[in-house]
C-alpha cells in the first residue's frame, strides 16, 4: 500500500509541475484526481496527506486543496536577541507585516507585574501578523507604557522595526531581554490562525525587554510557527 501511495504522490507532484499549477492555486478534487490516475479516492487522499505533511499542499476544509510553497527554516540562537523581522531577513526572505490593531488601555495586572508598572497605568498594545514571502509565519503582541509608545506611534499607525523606532524616535536602545519559550495550547486562537499543517505546532516566545539602564520598556508575546522557526542554544558543563 505504501509503495502505491508513494507512486500516486509522485504522480500528483508531476501533475502539478506539468500543468504549471502555482502556489495558491487549487488542486483538482480528489474525485477528479482518482479518475485521472485510475485509483480510488482513498489512495489519492493518502497521497495528499503525505504531500501535506511535507508542506507542499494545504487542505482548507470546505474549500479544497491548495498548492503551497515551502519556506526555508529560520534558525536562531537563543543566546542572542533578534527581532522577528531580523530573523526573517537573515533567512533571505522578504519581510512584511499586517497591522491588526493599536489600542491604548489600562494595564492588566499580569502585565503590570511583569513590567513593574502600576495597575491601571495606561499602556499601548500593538498587535501584528508577521509575513515571510507573503506567508504568515508569526504573530506579535507588544505592550509598552504610554509614555514610551507615544513617541513612536503616529496617527494610530505603525510599521517597521519596533527596536529601530524605539532607538531612533524615543532614544531607547534595547540591549537584552528575559525570555521564556513555551508551547501555547492548541485552543489559543492565534495558534489556530498560524497553523498550516496538522503535525506542526506554534511556539510562544515571551520576552521582557530592557534598555541600557535596565528599565523594563517592552513586553512582547511572539507566536512563531515551529515548521519555520527553530531555536538553538549552546550548552556547556
Amino acid at each position: 500500500m505504501s509503495s502505491k501511495l508513494d507512486s500516486i504522490k509522485l504522480n500528483i507532484e508531476n501533475y502539478i509541475r506539468d500543468n504549471r499549477i502555482r502556489p495558491g492555486d487549487k488542486l483538482p478534487s480528489e474525485t477528479s484526481l482518482a479518475q485521472h490516475f485510475h485509483v480510488s479516492r482513498t489512495t489519492v487522499r493518502g497521497a495528499i496527506r503525505k504531500l501535506q505533511s511535507e508542506g507542499k499542499l494545504f487542505v482548507k476544509h470546505g474549500s479544497g486543496t491548495y498548492i503551497t510553497r515551502p519556506l526555508p527554516t529560520i534558525p536562531s540562537s537563543l543566546d542572542r536577541l533578534y527581532s522577528i523581522g531580523d530573523m526573517i531577513r537573515t533567512a533571505g526572505l522578504q519581510e512584511d507585516e499586517q497591522l491588526e490593531y493599536i489600542v491604548t488601555q489600562l494595564c492588566p495586572p499580569e502585565i503590570a507585574e511583569r513590567m513593574g508598572l502600576k495597575q491601571g497605568e495606561e499602556i499601548v498594545v500593538l498587535e501584528r501578523t508577521r509575513m515571510a514571502d507573503g506567508e504568515a509565519v508569526a504573530h506579535s503582541i507588544n505592550y509598552m507604557p504610554q509614555a514610551i509608545a507615544g513617541a513612536i506611534i503616529e496617527n494610530g499607525s505603525f510599521s517597521g522595526s519596533l527596536f529601530n523606532h524605539l532607538e531612533e524616535k524615543a532614544g531607547i536602545r534595547i540591549v537584552g531581554s528575559n525570555s521564556e519559550l513555551t508551547v501555547p495550547p492548541p485552543s489559543d486562537p492565534i495558534c489556530k490562525r498560524l497553523l498550516q499543517q496538522p503535525q506542526s505546532t506554534v511556539l510562544l516566545l515571551k520576552q521582557l525587554h530592557y534598555d541600557e539602564i535596565n528599565r523594563q520598556v517592552l513586553y512582547s508575546l511572539d507566536y512563531v510557527r515551529s515548521d519555520i522557526f527553530t531555536f538553538w542554544i549552546k550548552r556547556t558543563r
